[in-house]
């Protein structure tokens, strides 16, 4: 039987091993290419691939799971054997990874005072049956079972967010309660104060970062008798809506740094490949304003978006070779790109004529959240009769989360994002009486960091006041757009509202490609019903990556989807990216 034991040292059946692992998150890529980008990954001298589990794809619904598809993670850790690395799991409830909510489902939120990542019953026992789903599909791929599982984590980087040991402790308990006999570990910014928040017995702490990294593991070897490691080296950054341009590592720093870790313990690259956001996963942060994260996770890593590879690659590679030896790895993959040139619209449809396909109303006397009506994710539509107001001179929304488009009969009154949502809006709306309101919020990514956690509940969840009173009587659409097939397009189309877009592309060889969305404003893209992700004018990403295996030999369709009656007759599809 395999071994391997963390004591002063990593031992891999009782010999000293170097860990020197990349990051690989199997549900940003799509399966078709996870042994391409695996291939790759040994090809540069690496012998481990570290991946986060997503509960939130996991369990998207409460008590409803799914490891099927681009959630088969069984089917990349096999990949990763046949291939001979060995794999680090990082399968805590809470991932961060400018990931939708860190990865917890937003319908933990649905519960009224619920805490997370503390000692708060509900939360755990939401979690625990979670794992009573998830540890029985990682056990039997352990190197103590006969797999490639060589360390698992218990949580991540606890230590930034709070101290709870007694939560510490129940999580290690619990790994070890469901099977996992792996060594385990934590990981946490190399500060005293979030390795002693982070940490706890019988785990090996390792410390994220991307920079001095010789200072950093000296604060690391403070806390540790074992070896030392770097969890997640930092190589690049991610990229929010609005930030005016594709964040970039210093290459030259990042070189130094790696040759550091090297030679005084083992590293995990973060990331040796990004992926793509795809849907609506992206995460955001929020310090003094809300800060969503674009669709390309291409976070400036060895292998971009795409998968294809860089400089950073070839100048770590060279480096590495210096402490591993470098295998010779056949690609079994020829990956193109490819451009298919400009679309033109074939038909198209006002959001407001189809709402009773899309979805079905839910009637209350005042606005209610996503999360309450069992929505996680996209869109929800407030609609209602102004049956006193004759004129409208200021609106607040109250206890609102993301981005609010206005309309009063059809037509935009005003849109309201983030802290614009906080205070009143003065407006000008005249001969209001008997009109319609609509008022159409987005989920753009719940905060994946810090105590704004706990307060990301979408839509509406108090409720809007017009000229200082409470407005009541409403009709409520979830929109989480998992049905745009049923979206028809025969029923007319109003300039200047929400609505969809429909393309389609004749494909003699499937290629990757490129969406570029040039002149349009805001939404999001579907290929085939595949919901691609976000797109917004102001940048910094301008197109979306399309991989190939989505695209089909024949006829395929794109529906866009559009919020702010900015739009244009086509698109484009190029054979190059464009994320600033």
């Amino acid at each position: 039987m395999n071994t391997f034991e963390v004591k002063d040292n990593f031992y891999l059946n009782g010999k000293p091993f170097k860990v020197i692992s990349g990051a690989v998150h199997y549900f940003r890529v799509v399966p078709q290419y996870w042994r391409d980008r695996l291939e790759k990954l040994k090809a540069m001298g690496l012998n481990t691939v570290e991946t986060y589990v997503p509960w939130n794809m996991h369990e998207a619904k409460k008590g409803v799971f799914n490891f099927e598809g681009i959630l088969d993670i069984e089917k990349f850790i096999k990949i990763a054997e046949e291939l001979g690395l060995y794999v680090i799991v990082r399968p805590s409830p809470y991932i961060c990874a400018e990931w939708e909510f860190g990865g917890l489902p937003g319908w933990l939120l649905k519960e009224d005072g619920m805490r997370l990542r503390v000692s708060y019953k509900p939360f755990l026992e939401s979690f625990e049956s979670y794992y009573d789903e998830l540890m029985p599909r990682l056990v039997p791929h352990q190197i103590t079972h006969g797999g490639n599982i060589i360390l698992m984590q218990i949580e991540n980087e606890y230590g930034y967010y709070a101290n709870d040991k007694d939560y510490m402790v129940f999580m290690r308990d619990l790994l070890r309660r469901k099977g996992i006999d792996v060594p385990l570990m934590t990981s946490d910014n190399p500060v005293t104060e979030n390795i002693l928040g982070g940490m706890v017995e019988g785990a090996l702490p390792v410390g994220n970062f991307g920079s001095k990294t010789k200072e950093k593991f000296e604060v690391l070897r403070k806390h540790t008798d074992g070896p030392l490691m770097c969890g997640e080296f930092w190589v690049g950054w991610f990229d929010h809506w609005g930030n005016g341009g594709h964040m970039r590592g210093n290459l030259e720093e990042s070189c130094k740094d790696l040759d550091d870790m090297l030679s005084l313990g083992s590293v995990n690259i973060y990331m040796f490949q990004g992926g793509t956001n795809f849907g609506f996963m992206n995460g955001s942060n929020y310090y003094d304003e809300l800060t969503p994260d674009v669709t390309s996770y291409d976070y400036d890593a060895l292998l971009t978006e795409d998968g294809q590879i860089t400089e950073k690659y070839r100048r770590y590679q060279k480096i590495i070779s210096k402490y591993a030896p470098i295998p010779e790895v056949k690609l079994s993959m020829d990956i193109k790109r490819k451009a298919y040139g400009k679309l033109k619209c074939k038909e198209k449809v006002s959001l407001f004529n189809i709402l009773s396909d899309i979805s079905k109303p839910y009637v209350s006397k005042f606005p209610i959240s996503m999360e309450r009506l069992d929505q996680s994710y996209g869109y929800i539509l407030y609609k209602t009769k102004l049956r006193t107001e004759e004129k409208i001179y200021n609106l607040r929304l109250w206890e609102a989360n993301d981005r609010a488009n206005i309309f009063v009969d059809e037509k935009p009154v005003a849109t309201l994002y983030d802290r614009e949502l906080l205070s009143q809006k003065d407006v000008e709306v005249n001969d209001t009486l008997d009109a319609t309101m609509d008022i159409l919020m987005e989920n753009m990514g719940r905060v994946n960091f810090g105590p704004m956690m706990e307060h990301q509940r979408k839509g509406i969840d108090q409720c809007v006041t017009i000229n200082g009173h409470m407005h009541n009587d409403w009709e409520i659409y979830t929109l989480p757009l998992d049905n745009v097939d049923k979206v028809d397009f025969k029923k007319g189309y109003k300039e200047g509202t929400p609505a969809f877009y429909k393309f389609e592309v004749d494909v003699d060889e499937p290629a990757d490609t490129f969406l570029d969305f040039e002149g349009w404003g805001k939404g999001c893209i579907f290929l085939n019903g595949f919901n691609l992700g976000r797109f917004w004018e102001i940048g910094p990403q301008k197109r979306l990556y399309i991989p190939g295996p989505l695209l089909k030999k024949g006829k395929n369709e794109i529906i866009v989807f559009e919020t702010d009656g900015k739009v244009k007759d086509t698109i484009e599809l190029k054979d190059e990216p464009d994320i600033g």
